[in-house]
């Protein structure tokens, strides 16, 4: 699964971790992601979508009635 979000194209981000002596080790950061079902141009749809977009309202939920 790659680590990226379908709606607003958040990705891992890598960088280093610093040690409190100056040492860096990589390390990387990842999105918040769900794998869910989403209305996209009218069918349902299962994409990967970051927390962000889920609180701003860019995706509208499926919900089965």
């Amino acid at each position: 699964m790659a680590q990226k979000c379908d709606i607003c194209g958040k990705r891992r981000v890598v960088g280093f971790k610093v040690a409190h002596s100056n040492r860096k080790t990589k390390r990387r950061w990842l999105p918040n992601l769900h794998k869910m079902k989403v209305l996209v141009d009218g069918k349902v749809k299962r994409i990967n979508v970051c927390t962000k977009c889920l609180k701003t309202g860019k995706v509208e939920k499926y919900v089965r009635i």
